[in-house]
């Protein structure tokens, strides 16, 4: 299966080693996976500011690219973005009287996976992590609400022998990230990244592992502040880390056709 992979600027600019790992179980799932370089953002934060008209011009940008990869699948490692494509790149494209763009979005659509949605349905090798490792699953807000994804992300975990996963009473409340929320309204999601860590007390866990890095960016970074000792990973990290040999490969797979990052 040829896979294309929408990186996403979060993961590009603040947690490269998140894509590294994405390619790396792709390919030990039997995908080839490349990704071209014309992408740029999904547009979702110039889209939720209203601003649609700016918006659409840079996801045409990254519409074109996707389409033009010719992948079977693409995927992407992060619900909020995967929504955005699937969900409101039809609209967006509508509001703006880019009927084209829309019908074009909504079969780009149709063959776009969040990443854990795309992984649960491929025949991966025995997963084992060389430490045990106690784990809480953070439920992202967009692969809940919109996308309707609670069950791929554990199910995979679940495939990861040395993975305890530990229940959390707060496994499916809003971190408080939001995107533009957290700027707009910085005290309310502070708040609720804080509430949301104050329960992880009880829980006991080792790592925080979620499918969205905005979130688990913005538990770090709550966890910093208040000198709380907590590690955040991205669910495909943990599947990287357990994959057969991974502490010899390293992280330099990186993707491998020609215009690939």
């Amino acid at each position: 299966m040829h896979v294309t992979l929408f990186v996403t600027c979060v993961v590009d600019l603040f947690q490269p080693e998140v894509g590294v790992a994405t390619v790396r179980v792709l390919r030990a799932g039997g995908c080839e996976v490349s990704c071209p370089l014309g992408q740029t953002c999904c547009g979702q934060p110039a889209w939720n500011s209203g601003h649609a008209a700016e918006a659409a011009k840079v996801a045409r940008t990254t519409l074109d690219a996707l389409e033009g990869d010719g992948g079977e699948v693409v995927v992407v490692p992060a619900g909020s973005c995967a929504t955005m494509i699937r969900v409101f790149w039809p609209e967006l494209f509508e509001v703006v009287g880019d009927h084209d763009a829309a019908d074009r979005a909504r079969r780009l659509g149709q063959r776009t996976k969040e990443l854990s949605e795309l992984l649960v349905t491929l025949d991966l090798p025995e997963l084992h992590l060389p430490t045990p490792e106690r784990v809480a699953y953070h439920h992202s807000c967009h692969m809940l609400r919109e996308l309707d994804l609670a069950d791929p992300p554990v199910a995979l975990l679940e495939q990861v022998k040395g993975c305890q996963q530990i229940a959390w009473t707060a496994d499916q409340r809003c971190c408080g990230f939001g995107g533009l929320f957290s700027f707009k309204l910085p005290e309310t999601s502070v708040a609720m990244a804080d509430d949301k860590l104050a329960s992880l007390a009880e829980a006991a866990a080792d790592d925080v592992v979620g499918c969205d890095t905005s979130c688990l960016l913005h538990l770090r970074g709550r966890a910093e502040h208040e000198g709380r000792a907590l590690r955040t990973r991205h669910l495909v990290e943990v599947l990287a880390a357990a994959l057969p040999g991974s502490a010899d490969e390293g992280a330099g797979a990186g993707p491998g056709r020609g215009d690939d990052r």
